[in-house]
Parts: C-alpha cells; structure tokens; sequence
C-alpha cells in the first residue's frame, strides 16, 4: 500500500506519497492546479518493476504554500529535497504538463540524472507557433487566455459551490471517458479555506498568479536542445471540447498543435537521444490512459544507461 510522508525543505513542507515497488526509481510530478492524486492509476502500473515516489508541489495539494515567491528555482530546489529525503538522489523524472516541464529543467540542471520524461508539458509557446494563424490574432488570443487562467486562479466560492465544483469535473469525465471518482482525490487535497469560510482550489491566487507568471516565460525547446541525457517527449493527439464559450480556445490548440508537431518531429531528428511519442488522448491522459502512458515509461527506462 502506498505510504504517505513529509519532507521538510527550506521555507516549505512538501507531501510525498511512496507507492512502493523495486527496481528503476521514479519521481513523478504532476501538473499546474492538480495534485500527486492524480498519478494513482499509472503508478499501480509500474510498481512490479520500479520504485515510484510522488509529490505534491509547493502550494499545491497538501504541501505548504513557502514563505517565498512561487519561483522555478524553489521548486527545483523542492524536487531535489524530496529525492534526497528518499533516497533516489538519481530517479528518473516523469511529468505531466508543468510537471514535465520541470522534470526536463531539472535533468538540465543535474547531468546525472538518467533521464526524464514530459507528458504533454508543452506550454503555450510564441505566437509564430501556432500553424495558420496570423500571429498578430494569436498574441490577442494568447492575452486573453492569460487573463481568463488568472482571473480564475484561487477563485473562492460558498461552502455550498463545491457541489458545482464536482458536477464540471464530472462533465469532464464523462466527455473524456474515465471514472469521475479518479478526479475525487485530487479535489479534496485541492481544497483551501479563507478566513471568511469561503473555499478555493490550490494554489492560493497569490502563488497561482506567480506559477502562471513562470509558465509565460518558459521555453524548453532551447532546454531539449542542450540536454545530454536521454529524454522522452509524449504529446497527445485529441483536444477536450471546451464549449461554445470558449470555441476560440480549442481553434488556437489545434494550431498549435499543427505547429508543435512540426518542432517536435524537427528536434527528434536532430537529437537522437530525445523520443516523441504521441497518444490517442487529450492533456488529460494520465486518467485517460494510465497504462498506455505506463508502458511508454517502462520501454524508456528499460533503455537507460542507469550505471553512468
């Protein structure tokens, strides 16, 4: 059964959840508003053969919120902590969205990590990214998804908002095909409460607002391109139906997404150490496919020159 520990680092508590196993280890790092709950299902899949570690992100899910600024450098410093609290100074990073982000930015910053792996951790990119669109509408697009994301950022609601809460991740689930009770966990360790009883997700506005300001200055193909040690890129194929309201945003990520192809495919063949897969799945893969994403990490491992 998985056991769930704290490691204390700096200005800040991080959770940890130790889901046992031998073999490769593996820190996996979820992505920007979610928690550590949402690795349960591909973790049970990789536990035969490696061992796994999960956490939580400062101010996300039950770590500490840090006395500091929500920075890149502070949460680099948290991984490091939590795999040496552990002892896996040398696991293997596996991230999803932000987090993949974060597991190729520490692999850069520490040459003797094995590998890393980025699940759909791509970003917004530049407005020159998005395929067939004018950059000029992109950049406009691109500001007002920005405002959209922080006007949402730690937004509070009554006590009694939480059922609403569940019903919109349950309409997610339903349209995308998993179990509205994977999303369960994960809401509960989300939740936060102000001084008035109101209740809002994690991260707090405060730090969600400095999480986004990093995630708009992040560019990791120049990151990919330095990188010596072996990296797998996994990007999904399908986009979620975003409604009527928002039919402007799904037209932007298809664009993208043409874009994005192309850079991928671009830097594989110039770098032979980095694999791009890509999955029949939206950016919520990790529910969706948790064994499938499970054994493109278990092929990639398989691989690694785990002595150097």
């Amino acid at each position: 059964m998985p056991t769930d520990l704290t490691v204390d680092h700096a200005d800040v508590t991080l959770a940890v959840r130790d889901h046992g196993g031998s073999g490769v280890p593996l820190l996996l790092i979820h992505g920007a508003g979610r928690t550590l709950a949402d690795w349960s299902g591909f973790a049970e899949h990789l536990v035969t053969d490696h061992r796994v570690l999960s956490m939580d992100l400062r101010a996300h899910g039950h770590s500490g919120r840090g006395a500091q600024p929500w920075t890149t450098a502070a949460v680099l410093g948290d991984i490091e902590a939590v795999l040496d609290a552990c002892g896996v100074p040398e696991a293997v990073l596996v991230g999803h969205s932000l987090g993949g982000m974060l597991a190729a930015l520490y692999a850069d910053a520490h040459p003797r990590t094995p590998g890393a792996v980025n699940l759909d951790g791509f970003g917004l990119g530049r407005p020159e990214h998005y395929a067939g669109l004018d950059p000029h509408t992109v950049a406009e697009g691109l500001e007002r998804a920005r405002q959209f994301a922080r006007a949402a950022s730690g937004q509070a609601f009554p006590p009694e908002g939480l059922e609403a809460v569940r019903a919109q991740q349950t309409a997610m689930a339903d349209q995308l095909g998993f179990a509205p009770e994977l999303l369960e966990e994960g809401i509960r360790r989300s939740l936060g409460e102000t001084g008035d009883g109101q209740l809002y997700l994690r991260p707090d506005r405060e730090r969600g607002v400095e999480m986004l300001d990093v995630l708009d200055e992040l560019d990791l193909f120049p990151v990919y391109r330095r990188l010596t040690r072996p990296l797998l890129l996994v990007r999904g194929t399908r986009l979620a139906d975003q409604g009527p309201e928002l039919a402007w945003f799904g037209e932007l990520m298809a664009a993208y997404l043409k874009g994005l192809e192309g850079r991928l495919a671009a830097l594989a063949a110039d770098h032979p150490h980095i694999a791009v897969h890509t999955l029949d799945a939206s950016h919520a893969m990790l529910l969706e496919r948790p064994r499938a994403l499970a054994e493109l990490v278990r092929s990639f491992t398989s691989g690694l020159d785990l002595r150097s």
